[in-house]
C-alpha cells in the first residue's frame, strides 16, 4: 500500500540527525516509495534553508541529495489558500498541501509538533504514522 503525507520539516530534520529513529523510518518509507511526499516549492525551499543551518552540520551536498530525491519522488498538489489561524503561521503551507491532497484518504500531515495543527486524524506523528504503516503490513 502507498500513502500521501507531507512531511513536516522537523521530521526531516530528526531523520537527517539521527537515522535510526522514527522519523529515520519514515524518509526510509519515502525513499522506499510506501510514502509518497506531498510537496509545493515552499516547502522545498523550507527544507533546504532549515537544514542548511550551521548548527545542523549538513553539507550542501548531503541537503541537495536527500531534499532533491524527496522532490523527484514527490506529488505536488495544486493547494489553495486557506483561511485558518496555526500558532506558528509558517506551518500553514503544510496544512494547506495536505488539504489539497486530502482526496486521497490515505494522505497526511506527518509533524512531530501536532498541537500546531487542528485535530484531526490525518494529523499525525511519526510514530502514528508507521503504526499506520506497519498494521497494514
Amino acid at each position: 500500500m502507498r500513502y500521501y503525507a507531507v512531511i513536516d520539516t522537523n521530521v526531516l530534520v530528526s531523520a537527517m540527525l539521527k537515522w535510526r529513529s522514527v522519523p529515520g523510518a519514515i524518509l526510509e518509507f519515502v525513499f522506499s516509495g510506501v510514502i509518497v511526499p506531498l510537496l509545493n516549492e515552499r516547502i522545498t525551499s523550507e527544507y533546504r534553508a532549515v537544514l542548511a543551518r550551521p548548527l545542523f552540520h549538513l553539507t550542501r551536498d548531503i541537503i541537495e541529495d536527500v531534499v532533491g530525491e524527496i522532490e523527484r519522488l514527490g506529488v505536488y498538489p495544486d493547494a489553495e489558500t486557506l483561511d485558518i489561524e496555526l500558532p506558528d503561521p509558517k506551518d500553514r503551507v503544510f496544512y494547506e498541501v495536505v488539504m489539497a491532497g486530502r482526496g486521497r484518504d490515505d494522505a497526511y500531515l506527518v509533524t512531530g509538533n501536532i498541537r500546531h495543527f487542528p485535530v484531526k486524524p490525518f494529523v499525525v506523528t511519526p510514530r502514528q504514522m508507521l503504526d499506520i504503516i506497519i498494521q497494514a503490513l
